[in-house]
């Protein structure tokens, strides 16, 4: 479990006030860990898991757009079990069309994805985010078209009765069964073998296509690099000529190589040109032994040229791709239909008995096409995919609390090599969430900072922060504190429906009015900033408008961006909720988990104009008063959504 490198033994101290441990046994393999329920109204429905955490001071991943290194964050979300993938070799759909093994992939790599509600969903390039593996008992689920998938029972695949487990170890979720209908494309074809008939065909179609070209022109590139190395072992004549009973293999080199001469690829679209009538019905008698529906070859007249195309849809595009290996050839399946057919009907899910090394990856849409079937990743933030964090209902009501947090930060603050970096906080979770006001861990944490004069900066929407104003205060006398609050918008009707557990934005702007008093310059982030709902120039205007009405020194505009996990639970939220605005999401968020450039320079320039309106666009020297004497100037951060 990959919990374990993040705790230590827990010493087993009772939290007093009306708290109980849970019933064993634990629903995490976390060794150590206190399991705690509270009878309290506030924390109705939540659990709370209590570790003796290694660390706590964590620096950021290089690839991280956030413009800071270092954060603190003592609260996370919790998890219920891994949902592990996949055997290594299970081929990947790549973004391309071509496919790669999973124990192969690595964070960065371009893969296909899906984007949408339930099944109503369209493939779109993604990115693997991570990629780990761990030993799992073992499950072969076998479909109709022969396609064998090994994982584990916690794994996901999208069915036509939702996301399915394969044999889940928690009985009320959703099991696959025997008759499920998969979606996807079905079991991808094995790639060729360089052998003697694949080269032989590859030759005859690339140099018998090549001379059937109605203008004459010769081409070069990767096609007839691969020629030349062929012809060393095999004579040109012997290369020409038509087999009497071609193998399959000759029939997937001879359609690569007549793509190299005579081949056009468009989206979905597979094409021979030519003005030879009979080399035209040689490919489409290839692709019709290889299972490849096409439309029958347009009669040619002496010098005209006609034409052969594979069906237009994502299956024999990259069946194509697949069974020839033909270079040159990208796939863009971007917006096409996820769809399924009873090819793709579970026929088998068979309990192996073996215990077997299984991968899984995290994915900038929260799914990968494992073998020609959409397979559901780890669904954690990319932040908390470590800790497998369910970012829906589990992360709203189950807490881990790393409750030795101030001794924590002490230590690692007094190590020789720390250097004294500026922190972040509140950048991943709210350090003042409700869950605070039970812990009391921000005191202690503050108070290490204070004592050794480290700068940090603190992002909220809670307004538990008023209660370490003392703290603040002092810290700030030895140290630079940049603080800052979350407020999107002021519309009390989205904010009931989509931060219910935060503080309304009037006791938001409270805080801000409360610490501006207290003498610190604070910014506030209209974050986030909602597409559809709350973007309108007169709702950004209002908030504006307010914001500086409480004081604050400066606004900076964030849309709303929806990483792995994030935006699972967004979409489901937006289509029961506001269906009418799902296709403007798709066009927003089709290409990843930001909108796209010019949407951020609109928005901006709505923020900027509304800034100047309401005197925030050059904050005054004055009402930005300081706390901190030090004139040198101090390092600052900026801070970013906590969505």
């Amino acid at each position: 479990m990959r919990w374990s490198n993040l705790s230590a033994s827990h010493g087993g101290d009772p939290l007093p006030d009306r708290a109980a441990p849970a019933a064993p046994p634990l629903p995490l393999a976390l060794p150590g860990a206190t399991v705690r329920t509270f009878d309290t109204p506030g924390f109705a429905g939540m659990t709370f898991y209590e570790i003796q955490a290694k660390s706590l001071i964590n620096r950021v991943p290089g690839q991280s757009r956030v413009p800071f290194e270092w954060t603190v964050n003592p609260y996370r979300g919790c998890s219920h079990a891994c949902s592990y993938c996949l055997a290594g070799d299970t081929p990947i759909l790549m973004a391309d069309g071509t496919t790669r093994p999973l124990a192969d992939l690595r964070p960065g790599d371009a893969i296909m994805g899906t984007m949408g509600a339930g099944p109503c969903r369209r493939y779109v390039p993604t990115t693997v985010l991570d990629q780990w593996t761990t030993s799992k008992p073992a499950f072969r689920v076998t479909l109709a078209d022969g396609t064998r998938l090994v994982a584990s029972g916690d794994h996901r695949f999208l069915t036509d009765r939702g996301w399915r487990h394969v044999s889940p170890a928690e009985p009320h979720l959703p099991a696959l069964a025997v008759g499920d209908l998969m979606f996807g494309v079905g079991h991808f074809a094995e790639p060729p073998k360089e052998t003697p008939d694949y080269q032989a065909g590859f030759l005859c179609g690339l140099i018998r296509g090549d001379a059937s070209l109605a203008d004459g022109s010769s081409r070069e590139g990767d096609a007839w690099i691969r020629a030349d190395g062929y012809l060393e072992d095999l004579p040109l004549h012997e290369a020409l000529r038509w087999p009497e009973q071609p193998s399959g293999g000759w029939y997937r080199g001879f359609l690569a190589g007549a793509f190299g001469a005579t081949g056009r690829s468009d989206r979905l679209a597979i094409s021979f040109t030519s003005g030879d009538q009979l080399f035209l019905s040689r490919v489409t008698d290839a692709l019709t032994r290889l299972g490849l529906p096409s439309r029958a070859p347009v009669r040619t007249r002496p010098g005209i040229s006609g034409s052969v195309e594979i069906d237009r849809d994502l299956w024999a595009a990259l069946r194509f791709r697949h069974l020839t290996g033909i270079d040159g050839a990208p796939l863009d399946a971007s917006g096409v239909g996820v769809r399924s057919s009873r090819e793709l009907a579970v026929a088998d899910i068979e309990e192996l008995g073996l215990t077997l090394p299984l991968f899984d990856i995290s994915t900038g849409t929260g799914d990968f096409i494992a073998d020609g079937v959409v397979s559901h990743n780890c669904f954690a933030r990319p932040t908390h995919r470590y800790l497998d964090l369910d970012t829906g209902h589990d992360f709203d009501t189950k807490i881990v609390v790393k409750v030795n947090a101030g001794e924590l930060i002490r230590r690692e603050l007094a190590a020789p090599r720390w250097s004294g970096a500026p922190i972040a906080m509140g950048t991943n979770v709210d350090v003042y969430q409700r869950a605070e006001g039970r812990y009391r861990l921000m005191p202690e944490i503050l108070a290490a900072l204070r004592d050794r004069a480290n700068p940090f900066s603190i992002l909220t929407k809670g307004t538990l922060i008023l209660r370490d104003l003392d703290l603040l205060r002092q810290a700030a006398e030895v140290t630079h504190v940049g603080l800052a609050v979350s407020i999107g918008f002021l519309d009390q009707t989205v904010w009931r429906s989509v931060e219910s557990g935060a503080p309304s934005p009037q006791r938001r702007l409270d805080v801000v009015r409360r610490l501006t008093d207290a003498g610190f310059p604070v910014a506030v982030l209209i974050a986030p900033i909602l597409p559809g709902l709350t973007d309108t120039a007169e709702s950004i205007d209002e908030t504006v408008a307010a914001i500086a009405a409480a004081g604050a020194t400066s606004v900076t505009p964030i849309p709303l961006h929806l990483r792995p996990g994030a935006r699972e639970w967004y979409a489901a939220w937006l289509t029961r909720t506001h269906p009418q605005l799902a296709p403007r999401y798709r066009e927003l968020y089709g290409n990843g988990s930001y909108a796209p450039q010019t949407y951020q320079d609109e928005i901006g320039a709505r923020v900027r104009m509304a800034a100047r309106r309401h005197g925030l666009h050059r904050p005054d020297p004055v009402q930005a008063r300081t706390v901190n004497p030090d004139p040198t100037p101090q390092p600052t951060t900026r801070q970013l959504t906590l969505l």
